[in-house]
C-alpha cells in the first residue's frame, strides 16, 4: 500500500486513504453517511466510537474498482468482506489505529450485513446503520445509480425489485430502538417512491 502523508490522527488518515481508493467516486459518500448514522444510533449507548468509525470507513474497501475482480465470473463469486478482513489490519496499522482495537473493528465489519448476527455493540450499531443506508432517499439513489453499470441492474425495474425487497425485509431486521425510530421516515419515503413509480409506469415495465 502506498505510504500515507503524516496525518493529524488516524481518523483523517483513514478518510484520506478511502478517498483515494473509492472508485467509482460516488462510492465515497456512503462512508461519511454511514458513520453519521452510526453516531446517531449509538449516542447514549455504551460502545467504542473509534471502532465504529474505523469499521464504517473500511467495511466496503472490497467493492471498489482496483480491489474487486474485473472478470465477471470472478466478481460473481467475490466476497468483499473476506477481502476487507484480510486487508484491514495493514491499513489500520499504517494510519496509526490503536492495535488493541483492531480485532473489534474486524468483528464489526464481519457482521455488518443484514443477514449477519452481530454480538458486539459496535457490530450491532454498524449493521443497523448499514440497513438504514439501504432505505430512504439514500437507498433509492444508491440503487438507481447502478442501473446500466452493474450486471445486476440492467433496467430500472431491476432497481425497483431490489428497493421493494429492501422495503419488505430490512426494517424488521433493525435491532436498536434509535435505529427503528430513525427508520420511520426512511420507510415512508421509500414506500411512497415505489408506489409513485408503479403509478407512473402503469402496466409498462421501467
Amino acid at each position: 500500500m502506498t505510504a500515507l502523508p503524516a496525518p493529524a490522527g488516524f481518523r483523517q488518515a483513514l478518510v484520506n486513504y478511502i478517498r483515494t481508493q473509492a472508485n467509482p467516486p460516488d462510492k465515497f459518500s456512503h462512508q461519511p453517511r454511514l458513520y453519521h448514522l452510526a453516531a446517531r444510533i449509538g449516542a447514549g449507548l455504551a460502545h467504542d466510537d473509534d471502532v465504529v468509525f474505523a469499521a464504517a470507513w473500511l467495511h466496503d474497501l472490497g467493492v471498489f474498482v482496483g480491489h474487486r475482480p474485473e472478470d465477471l465470473a470472478a466478481l460473481a463469486r467475490w466476497d468483499h468482506v473476506v477481502y476487507v478482513l484480510e486487508r484491514a489490519p495493514a491499513v489500520l496499522a499504517e494510519v496509526g489505529f490503536p492495535r488493541d482495537k483492531t480485532p473489534a473493528v474486524l468483528e464489526a465489519i464481519r457482521t455488518h450485513q443484514p443477514a449477519d448476527d452481530p454480538h458486539t455493540p459496535e457490530g450491532v450499531i454498524l449493521r443497523d446503520a448499514d440497513i438504514l443506508e439501504q432505505l430512504g432517499a439514500a437507498g433509492i439513489l444508491r440503487n438507481v445509480s447502478k442501473v446500466g453499470r452493474d450486471t445486476r441492474f440492467l433496467t430500472f425495474s431491476d432497481a425497483l425489485h431490489v428497493l421493494q425487497h429492501n422495503l419488505n425485509t430490512l426494517p424488521g431486521l433493525l435491532q436498536l430502538a434509535p435505529a427503528r425510530d430513525l427508520a420511520v421516515p426512511y420507510v415512508a419515503i421509500l414506500r411512497a417512491f415505489i408506489a409513485q413509480a408503479h403509478a407512473e409506469a402503469g402496466a409498462v415495465a421501467w
